[in-house]
């Protein structure tokens, strides 16, 4: 554990860096920059009640996410007729908007003042049209040229994700911040918060192809399904508005300095910490998106029933919901980057296990079941320490911005997916996969197999050498510490 007193003070650390010392003191001086660090109500214990609304806006948040990462492609490809390579570049392409519209809500969210936080504002703001986003991912017209096709494949993905979710879920993923300071009580809220996200995950992957069966298995029947679904975003998403509070930096929030953009990106990229929280969460949701779409394609093609993807889903996602419950006494006592670090590894053990399996289903299973138990310490921890990188940035630079700091939780997901559809376009594409095909090449089964298992473990192999710099965990307690004391001695 590093003493609090070999931590210099906020004045000394900012005087280091002499753009961001001399902007601070233009704008009204030093000690502008430490009021409001918090207030009582920061550490308030937060009830089961209100971590499981707060965990409903990741259920909400994963009914369009996991759909995007499980079926969209499969969507586009085998209903819709377009191809996967083409599919892949409007992806790739949607990344540059997507990484702006991150920074964008980031300083929204910073500058965003309302009777209801800043925040839960804009949760109650995008609600329904978030949910009509939903539905217009999956309600491409098929009667349409291939090219119009592709035309409203990008505006409708754009819309839906880089403007919309990202408009929601980054100001949910910054709440975890306002709604407390204690390190723990943030970790247990992330807890709740990826079991209901794993509900609404595993919601989808057992749904979904009943649900469009049942309408038709058509394309028509995917957006009757998604239809459906909008609906239950709203709602649960709503539970998180309404039974969630926003604690830190509430009371003089009129008091509080108003941190120039510029000021804050520069603030940002001084944060160590927070640039390896977000490469992680990069390559987490790279791994998981690859194999999450490619699975659809692994059930089909070469175990013969697609309908295995809803059996593997509560074989995954089921004992990772199990393993949540227990995790909180791991991060307690080893931290959080540890107890990633451990799931990350059992993770690969899990994938090893299903390349060794092949097609037998017991074994593949079994390696779902244990990617799952890895997968709970992932989930219990990637975005809790994007989170504590708050503080670290504050008593780093003297500047605290909740919104930027937490896009690197969206500008993760959506970035980890976007390439996830690339490398899986590109793969099957290279491969000789064709959707509307009767038959497929042996490539077209290599290149699935490699998205399914493969891919995800070399991903998985780096994110472990990533997290080898991160000591955050051991340094957090001090640092907090010593902000609390220079606010006092202000």
């Amino acid at each position: 554990m590093i003493q609090q007193g070999r931590f210099p003070g906020y004045t000394d650390n900012i005087k280091k860096q002499p753009d961001i010392y001399m902007a601070a003191k233009r704008l009204g001086g030093i000690s502008m920059l430490f009021k409001n660090f918090t207030n009582e109500n920061a550490s308030e214990k937060i009830t089961v009640k209100e971590r499981l609304a707060y965990g409903c806006g990741d259920f909400s948040s994963n009914i369009m996410y996991s759909a995007v990462a499980a079926f969209l492609m499969f969507y586009y490809t085998d209903y819709v007729g377009v191809a996967a390579a083409a599919v892949g570049v409007i992806m790739a392409c949607s990344r540059v908007f997507d990484g702006i519209s991150d920074l964008i809500m980031g300083v929204i969210i910073d500058k965003t003042k309302s009777p209801f936080g800043k925040a839960r504002i804009w949760i109650l703001r995008l609600v329904i049209p978030y949910a009509v986003g939903t539905v217009l991912l999956f309600a491409v017209p098929v009667g349409w040229s291939e090219t119009a096709k592709l035309v409203y494949i990008f505006f409708s993905y754009n819309i839906a994700f880089t403007v919309l979710f990202t408009g929601i879920n980054l100001p949910y993923a910054t709440l975890t911040a306002m709604m407390t300071q204690d390190q723990y009580e943030r970790s247990v809220l992330s807890i709740f918060r990826m079991i209901l996200a794993t509900c609404g995950t595993l919601f989808i992957k057992t749904c979904t192809l009943p649900v469009v069966k049942f309408f038709g298995n058509d394309a028509r029947a995917w957006t009757y399904t998604f239809v459906i679904f909008g609906a239950l975003e709203i709602v649960t998403f709503m539970i998180t508005f309404l039974f969630t509070r926003e604690r830190v930096n509430t009371e003089n929030d009129g008091k509080k300095l108003d941190v120039p953009v510029l000021l804050g990106f520069k603030a940002l990229v001084k944060n160590k910490y927070w640039l390896m929280a977000t490469v992680n969460l990069i390559l987490i949701f790279v791994a998981m998106g690859v194999n999450g779409s490619a699975e659809v394609y692994y059930t089909k093609e070469i175990l013969g029933n697609p309908d295995l993807v809803g059996t593997f889903s509560v074989a995954f996602q089921a004992t990772q919901i199990v393993c949540m419950f227990f995790i909180a006494w791991f991060v307690k006592r080893f931290g959080k980057r540890n107890v990633l670090m451990a799931g990350s590894v059992i993770f690969i053990i899990g994938y090893a296990i299903m390349g060794i399996g092949a097609e037998n289903l017991v074994i593949l299973l079994a390696g779902c079941m244990l990617r799952g138990v890895g997968n709970a310490g992932i989930s219990a921890c990637m975005f809790a320490m994007v989170t504590d990188t708050i503080e670290y940035g504050e008593w780093k630079t003297g500047i605290r911005t909740e919104g930027l700091i937490n896009s690197a939780a969206s500008f993760g997901q959506k970035i980890g997916n976007g390439i996830s559809l690339l490398l899986v376009g590109a793969v099957l594409s290279i491969g000789g996969y064709v959707g509307t095909a009767a038959s497929q090449p042996t490539s077209a089964f290599t290149a699935i197999r490699s998205c399914y298992i493969y891919i995800p473990i070399i991903l998985t192999v780096i994110q472990i050498i990533v997290l080898t710099f991160y000591h955050l965990d051991r340094e957090y307690d001090s640092i907090l510490a010593d902000l609390k004391n220079r606010r006092i001695s202000k």
